[in-house]
């Protein structure tokens, strides 16, 4: 079987820090006449065959990410792998969030180690560069990054070059459309509601409206999203020159945003991306290679005012403009602003430029030894300016002058990794030993300005902070209150590795790492220990007879993380109290301490095992790796109710090492390539994962009400035996059909038509002891499949992706404080007299009915196709024809298709604050894109 038929029936991943490896073809004893290539991954600081891994790594290759129009590869890898769950965002440029085997902090974030530096955002980084990414899932495979990794991690390495020079260039260009926006009512609906709700509430017609004095009808929807543009090019070089192999690649990206630019000030929420790589490696001896990877990109983004939720509660009856004055249209008596005008008075652009940089030595000595030294460094300056000018439209008594904010930021990371190996065979037994010494420090520095009544002409320069009035400058100190903060971060540590086989049938990993962080005041050095086992079953005597496995595999770990990298809570914890200290009869200003703070936080721990079962079948073209999972964090960081303390200011939120929560479930993969004839080749794959999170301990036996509110009432509440970010309310058993009914009830003021709130403790009163749980944001399950044929010079693949058992808090639904507009399945589906609804109530604004109730939690299971691709390539008679070695056009479409129940844009939120993941409170939603592009290659 040669190579070129070979790939087809095998899944290869050959993959090297620093260095390009061709995996070689060599005979299998068990399975006669097949041949295969060995696989080998990414793990923390090297490489091992993917056989002899006892721990849990999912596998992405360059083909995974190839021809998906996303900014960050994190996107194009969605339902790709069990146990790694991906929320995008729909914000053009912005990150992903990701959970590896659910929730490990409430505020770290995943690491991301590319080519030797590490890092929690890669929007920096162009897919097209990337050769392949390690996620590493369980403990005792991040353990080796220690402090870095407890929020788990990921291993990228960007492409090398090796041989003939070989030319790529890729492109795409489409267009991406905001899908299933909610349905909204028109004017004449909104009437017949207003003017029913003045009924249910006051009894009266008194103040009604009619469609004479109001014969506008705006979708506001429509007002402020545009169908945009997409567009990518890249064109890289990679190969050889003597002992010197490069590779270097050169990319641009532009991402127009689907909120309506052009008009106004406003700059819209595009998203640009100009990108550059350099990596080289040169083979000074035998013995002694050097290196570089370079990176620098320049971005900048628009950033919008989000005006979706006004969208959502701007009445129909109101014109963009108003006809009498050619400004915009004030909503009178209305507590919501135009949304078309709050998009368009606004300005604000975030510019950087980030440039990383790796170099790296490798000497190989004593025949068994390599010393590998590596210094990488991050450096990036983003600057951002926020401009709102007089809003002329409304009354001139709530006019104010012009602001204008702008800050600059200054961040300069370093990582310096120094490891020594020792490789070493004894007969049948295979030693490969590492020790290490690794230092990290992250500076983080900021200098804001603000001032009044700058004037903007149009162009950028004009935005300058010195030409306003009353000026604040606010440098080297940090300031909560304006976001502004300064900090520098170090992180020291030791660590060593075991990886040793007899005969590759018995596998066993332990490591160790010591870390010392300059995060923590006491205990500031930790040591984290891991240790894994496998055994290759196929590879027993017993086995060599059966024709059916090629590998068959058992394996186990046990690994503890740390986390120093949490909020501390104490940099600004005094307030200013006017008059009071006196002197006499004066008062004058006083400091006094307000805030009861723990100068004692520390670690954060994670504990996690792992048991799981590798299969590969029938000529390898089916594998199965499936796994069991439990990890615990303990002492995670998050604020908490301390209500022994009277007078502190922050009793209700009490930062310290609060919280123990626990993640357990089973996650599945099964993949399935074959060759049908010389010209048609089929593959199939899918994953399962389920989960199930649960808070076991909370300081003092304390909870915390927390996340968005309504007139007082917090929707998320962290206790004991519930899942992180659980909604807490009441929970609706129906609608009152009559007042009698009502009355009755134990409800305070409630009448016919309102909700009817479930008595949970039994006593007869409604009140705020019958609040309960009302559901988690946290899936049960996610699972994402997929096909893909090869029919001569066509192919064709289909990705689906989705979750369930979540659930979503529209928040945007429940937010009413009076006028705002109604969704088309409130108008259908109200309550407007007995018999007619018991699910949805009658039209009103009292606040006792829109307190937080299980009617505004919603199913948020959904299912989606994530991508859909068909491509051509040219005959090689052709391409050869044309002077090229492959050219291949192709046309996609990347989330065409959702199906789920929830009453919004989206069922996916991706909410910036990790307990609040499920509320939907003007969420950016997700769109589709279209698109067609090239691949070429001479």
């Amino acid at each position: 079987m040669t190579q070129t038929n070979l790939k087809y029936s095998c899944f290869i991943a050959v993959l090297y820090f620093g260095m390009n490896v061709n995996g070689q073809v060599a005979p299998k004893d068990t399975v006669a006449k097949e041949q295969k290539i060995e696989e080998v991954v990414l793990i923390g600081y090297g490489t091992q065959k993917k056989e002899n891994v006892t721990g849990s790594i999912g596998l992405v290759t360059a083909k995974d990410l190839a021809d998906k129009p996303n900014a960050n590869p994190l996107s194009s890898i969605q339902g790709k792998l069990a146990g790694v769950n991906i929320t995008n965002i729909g914000t053009p440029g912005g990150s992903p969030r990701v959970d590896i085997r659910g929730v490990g902090s409430l505020t770290g974030n995943t690491v991301f180690i590319v080519d030797g530096m590490i890092t929690t955002d890669i929007s920096y980084l162009n897919p097209q560069d990337i050769e392949s990414m390690s996620v590493l899932k369980d403990p005792s495979s991040l353990a080796i990054f220690g402090a870095q990794a407890a929020n788990g991690a990921v291993i990228i390495k960007t492409k090398t070059g090796k041989g003939k020079p070989i030319y790529n260039v890729n492109s795409y260009i489409g267009f991406k459309k905001v899908t299933n926006i909610p349905k909204m009512v028109n004017t004449d609906q909104y009437i017949e509601l207003y003017n029913e709700k003045l009924m249910n509430d006051n009894g009266s017609s008194a103040g009604s409206i009619n469609r004479v004095n109001f014969p506008e009808n705006t979708d506001w929807f429509n007002e402020i999203f545009r169908t945009s543009i997409v567009n990518a090019n890249d064109f890289s070089a990679m190969g050889s020159l003597g002992k010197l192999n490069y590779y270097g690649s050169v990319g641009y990206l532009q991402d127009q945003g689907n909120l309506a630019a052009g008009q106004g000030i406003n700059s819209g929420s595009g998203f640009n991306r100009f990108n550059t790589k350099l990596n080289l490696s040169y083979k000074i001896t035998d013995n002694i290679t050097i290196g570089n990877n370079f990176s620098f990109s320049k971005m900048r983004t628009d950033v919008a005012q989000n005006p979706l939720l006004d969208a959502y509660n701007a009445p129909p009856i109101f014109s963009v403009i108003n006809p009498s004055t050619g400004d915009y249209q004030f909503f009178n008596g209305y507590s919501i602003p135009n949304p078309r005008a709050k998009l368009d008075m606004y300005r604000s652009q975030v510019r950087q430029e980030r440039l990383l940089n790796n170099i790296y030595g490798e000497l190989k000595f004593l025949k068994d030894f390599t010393f590998r030294i590596s210094y990488s460094t991050d450096n990036y300056s983003p600057s951002q300016y926020e401009y709102t000018p007089t809003l002329t439209y409304t009354p001139v008594t709530s006019q104010e002058q012009s602001t204008l904010v702008t800050r600059n930021f200054k961040n300069r990371n370093y990582v310096w990794d120094n490891t020594i190996n020792w490789k070493k065979s004894f007969g049948n037994h295979n030693f490969d030993v590492l020790a290490g010494f690794s230092r990290t420090r992250t500076t983080i520095s900021q200098v804001y300005w603000a001032s009044r009544g700058v004037n903007y002409d149009g162009t950028n320069g004009s935005l300058n902070a010195a030409n306003g009035t009353g000026q604040l400058y606010v440098s080297g100190i940090d300031r909560d209150d304006l976001g502004v903060d300064q900090d520098q971060q170090r992180v020291e540590s030791f660590f060593g590795r075991l990886n040793y086989d007899y005969k590759g049938k018995y596998l066993v990993n332990a490591s160790i790492r010591r870390d010392a962080s300059s995060q923590i005041n006491v205990d500031r050095a930790r040591v984290f220990p891991a240790v894994s086992a496998g055994w290759v079953i196929s590879k027993e005597d017993f086995m060599s007879e059966q024709n059916v496995f090629n590998l068959l595999k058992l394996r186990a770990s046990y690994g503890e993380l740390g986390n120093p990298n949490v909020g501390r809570g104490f940099n600004q914890n005094i307030s200013i109290i006017g008059g009071g200290a006196y002197f006499g009869n004066s008062g004058y200003p006083a400091a006094t301490i307000d805030q009861f703070v723990d100068t004692e936080i520390g670690w954060e721990t994670t504990v996690g095992k792992d048991l799981g079962l590798e299969m590969a079948l029938f000529n390898n073209k089916l594998k199965i790796d499936a796994a069991y999972f439990d990890k615990d964090s303990k002492n995670v960081v998050y604020d908490v109710v301390q209500g022994t303390v009277s007078g502190a200011g922050n009793w209700d939120k009490f930062k310290t090492n609060a919280y123990s929560f626990n993640n357990r479930g089973f996650e599945v993969s099964v993949n399935y390539n074959t060759k049908l004839s010389d010209n048609v080749s089929f593959g199939v794959y899918g994953n399962f994962t389920s989960l199930k999170n649960k808070i076991t301990s909370v300081y003092g036996d304390s909870y915390l009400e927390t996340g968005a509110s309504l007139f007082g009432n917090r929707i998320v509440r962290l206790q004991n035996g519930q899942p992180v970010g659980a909604y807490y309310g009441y929970d609706v058993a129906g609608v009152f059909q009559t007042d009698a009914e009502a009355a009755a009830s134990g409800q305070a003021g409630a009448k016919a038509g309102w909700f009817k709130f479930a008595d949970q403790d039994g006593n007869g009163v409604i009140d705020s002891r019958d609040k309960t749980f009302l559901g988690s944001p946290i899936p049960k399950g996610t699972y994402g499949f997929g096909v893909n044929f090869n029919i001569y010079a066509f192919d064709i693949a289909v990705d689906f992706q989705g979750v369930f058992g979540n659930k979503i808090y529209n928040y945007n639904r429940e937010r009413r404080f009076g006028n705002e507009t109604w969704d088309l399945d409130m108008y259908e589906n109200r309550w407007q007299g007995a018999g007619t609804s018991n699910t949805n109530s009658m039209i009103t604004s009292n606040q006792l009915i829109i307190a937080p109730n299980s009617f505004y939690v919603e199913d948020g299971s959904y299912i989606r196709i994530r991508n859909i691709q068909v491509g051509y390539n040219l005959p090689k008679s052709l391409a050869n024809a044309l002077s090229v070695t492959k050219l291949r056009l192709y046309v996609s479409a990347q989330n065409p298709w959702t199906s789920f129940k929830y009453n919004g844009f989206s069922p996916e939120i991706n909410n910036t604050d990790r307990v609040q993941m499920g509320i939907d409170n003007n969420i950016y939603p997700i769109s589709a894109i279209y698109t067609m592009g090239m691949n070429l290659t001479f």
